[in-house]
């Protein structure tokens, strides 16, 4: 996913958390070096506590469902006084991590289906890229609003089916496109792999078991792909605090997230992904639209 330039960064300046700056920006925007911030939180490790949490209940929500990491951590660290393109900047640095960790949680409980793997993985870093070009070159925000629409009017749908109707499996007929269409918009609009992907795939019958293992395991490579030149770029200003809050939280969080995927029924997975869909689709409406 991709992470704010430096310049980004530096202009939300560092004024909302006050007399702890190092937690939430870089090195590079505080002055200060990796290790003096490493000191700092051996000094007082109480904290990186309210974004272990954070962290934790992102990454559990996102490895059981296959969506919502970044909506929630963004909103929590926001909702803490983190500015926002500081809070995109830390969570997609670490969503680089937490993808990997989740991946292969769930493949050690074999939530994911290798074909469907193959067939969605290839695409998705295509569309990445181009996502990541369009970012650079055209201002992609136009079509968000539309894209949150769609999602919540999805969520809705995939809601009623999983509470009225039990899940029929079918084989995906549409992947493709909807991993190009995911990454891309990943990419260009600061998230949607998930939710495209995940919920256009159980729509189609796909189980929502492996669909959940399969899509965050091709999120791993989808993330690194995206994110690499930008966090070579990026250096030290990615480290922060948050970060580090962010990735132990994560790695928690990630071994429960497989296993509830993995347990809970299809139909009450389904319901489950509608909430999530809808609640955050229609948070990402509102701020846009206020």
């Amino acid at each position: 996913m991709y992470v704010l330039p430096a310049r980004l960064q530096r202009r939300e300046g560092s004024a909302a958390l006050g007399e702890c700056p190092g937690l939430v920006h870089g090195a590079a925007t505080t002055g200060k070096g990796p290790t003096h911030i490493l000191a700092e939180l051996l000094a007082d490790p109480s904290v990186l506590l309210p974004f272990i949490l954070i962290g934790f209940a992102a990454q559990l929500v996102d490895g059981a469902l296959g969506m919502a990491y970044g909506t929630i951590s963004s909103t929590l660290l926001v909702g803490l006084g983190v500015p926002p393109a500081v809070a995109s900047a830390g969570v997609h640095t670490a969503e680089t991590f937490t993808t990997g960790i989740s991946a292969v949680s769930h493949v050690a409980h074999r939530n994911v289906d290798w074909k469907l793997f193959a067939r969605i993985v290839v695409p998705g870093v295509i569309g990445g890229v181009l996502g990541a070009y369009v970012l650079s070159n055209i201002h992609a925000d136009a079509a968000r609003p539309f894209v949150l629409a769609y999602l919540m009017a999805l969520g809705l749908y995939i809601f009623w089916r999983g509470w009225t109707h039990t899940h029929v499996l079918k084989t995906p007929r549409i992947v493709a496109p909807i991993g190009l269409v995911g990454g891309f918009l990943d990419a260009a609009g600061g998230g949607g792999w998930g939710p495209i992907v995940t919920s256009n795939l159980m729509v189609q019958g796909a189980a929502p078991r492996t669909t959940i293992g399969t899509v965050n395991t091709a999120e791993f490579f989808l993330t690194l792909t995206i994110s690499g030149t930008f966090l070579l770029t990026l250096g030290w200003e990615a480290f922060s605090a948050a970060i580090i809050g962010l990735l132990i939280g994560g790695v928690f969080a990630a071994p429960l997230g497989a296993i509830v995927a993995k347990r809970v029924e299809a139909d009450r997975l389904l319901v489950l992904v509608g909430i999530v869909l809808v609640a955050t689709s229609g948070w990402g409406l509102w701020r846009l639209l206020t």
